[in-house]
């Protein structure tokens, strides 16, 4: 498939494939307690705070992890080279988003999001189990730059030649507000670009033709370079996702704006 995306019944169809649930959320609980309370059969647990994001500290609240640790995650997880993964969360894939980035990111080659998460899959009849299966070790080799990626500096730069999207709420854009992140406001000349608007109510991505007259409305069409930041560089990977969705690539600023606050002579903007 060429698509990013798959489909409940496309999954159901599938044999030999890692799925992994990605479910999470911000100030818990943990979603490991989402998962054993039911998920698909064969999904094995990933943590986006353990396995997707090295420790909190001067490169953000979820800087990428190396090369090393990712890959040994992975391969714990049964992650391999030759067999597709396929990544779910329950959050409108804002989440599972991460896992496919990171993934394509370190060099694999075949990464496909649950169009519409466990929701879907349950609405679409299919079963879920509480039963956990244990992996068998992958052979994931971690190779990184399979996916463009942005420096702050590259951030700011992309501003004067391109359009740097800033995928969170409106309100935490304009500086109104500031639940987690100790300076509130957003990086001088980015576009505010939700990530909830790439998806419909039922937690769906919109259309690629939709997709496209949204970024188009924002700037970002053929021949525009864009990037994309966040919060932590989870739901900015949503951004990205949904960017080649409709058919153009962008770049993703993985420490975003928990990172760009940890250096107090960068500009922030408000309004």
């Amino acid at each position: 498939m060429t698509s990013p995306l798959i489909t409940p019944a496309e999954l159901a169809a599938q044999d030999g494939v890692t799925v992994l649930d990605v479910r999470w959320r911000l100030g818990g609980p943990p979603g490991l307690q989402f998962y054993r309370e039911g998920h698909i059969e064969g999904a094995v647990y990933c943590d986006l705070d353990a396995d997707l994001a090295a420790p909190p500290g001067a490169g953000g609240r979820h800087p990428l992890p190396d090369a090393a640790a990712f890959q040994s995650a992975m391969r714990r997880l049964g992650v391999s080279d030759g067999r597709p993964v396929v990544v779910y969360d329950d959050a409108g894939s804002t989440v599972a988003a991460r896992a496919w980035w990171a993934l394509r990111y370190y060099g694999h080659q075949d990464v496909h999001v649950l169009d519409g998460g466990l929701p879907a899959w349950i609405e679409a009849g299919l079963p879920i189990t509480k039963d956990t299966p244990e992996p068998v070790e992958g052979d994931f080799t971690a190779r990184p730059g399979g996916m463009p990626a942005l420096t702050a500096d590259e951030a700011a730069a992309l501003v004067g030649r391109g359009v740097l999207l800033d995928a969170r709420a409106g309100e935490r854009y304009r500086g109104e507000v500031e639940p987690v992140d100790p300076v509130a406001g957003h990086v001088p000349g980015a576009v505010n670009a939700p990530t909830t608007e790439n998806v419909g109510p039922d937690g769906r991505f919109l259309a690629p033709g939709a997709l496209r007259a949204r970024f188009a409305d924002l700037g970002v069409g053929e021949g525009v370079e864009a990037g994309a930041y966040c919060g932590s560089g989870v739901t900015a990977a949503h951004e990205v996702l949904a960017l080649e969705v409709a058919g153009l690539p962008a770049a993703l600023y993985v420490g975003s704006w928990s990172h760009w606050v940890t250096d107090p002579s960068r500009p922030v903007a408000t309004g």
